[in-house]
């Protein structure tokens, strides 16, 4: 079942799974209020059940991109898309956020930016798997507390993974 996050009143709802569902709901509040300021747009969250096409679409790009597998289980997941951007973000139980940012074209003439953000909520240890492939930048908000993230920048074309060869 779907939930519009409402980034006014915090809710764990979706993520009581984790230990970390304080941390996980007011980082997700914090995108919902990004999302309402820049896109004019709801920050709809989604069970896995629901979104299991999605999931295993960016299993498939962690796993090609870096070769990244985790262990802990996606407890929520949120998706964002109009015309121009596509933009998944994946709640993990151990408190991992892990976000795909893929422009569907470029801007002025520039390649799309595509990229996966990975951010760590107050409290979240580094998975096994990033231990020593990235380096972690803190950053405080009013709503999310104290996270740490990174990115790498996605170099396939996976249009036709995600879009089934629509013209976009």
């Amino acid at each position: 079942m779907s939930d519009v996050v409402d980034f006014k009143i915090v809710s764990d709802s979706g993520l009581t799974d984790s230990s970390l569902s304080a941390s996980l709901a007011s980082f997700r509040a914090g995108k919902a209020k990004y999302f309402s300021r820049k896109y004019h747009s709801h920050y709809v969250s989604f069970s896995p059940d629901e979104k299991k096409r999605e999931i295993s679409h960016f299993n498939q790009i962690l796993l090609e991109e870096r070769q990244l597998i985790f262990d802990s289980p996606i407890i929520a997941v949120a998706l964002y898309e109009d015309a121009d951007v596509f933009w998944p973000e994946f709640y993990y139980q151990n408190g991992m956020v892990l976000n795909l940012l893929y422009e569907k074209h470029g801007q002025d003439g520039k390649n799309p930016k595509r990229a996966v953000g990975i951010v760590l909520v107050e409290g979240a240890e580094i998975p096994d798997a990033l231990v020593g492939k990235f380096k972690f930048a803190h950053q405080r908000s009013k709503l999310a507390g104290d996270v740490r993230g990174t990115y790498f920048v996605v170099k396939q074309n996976w249009d036709e993974l995600l879009f089934g060869g629509k013209n976009l």
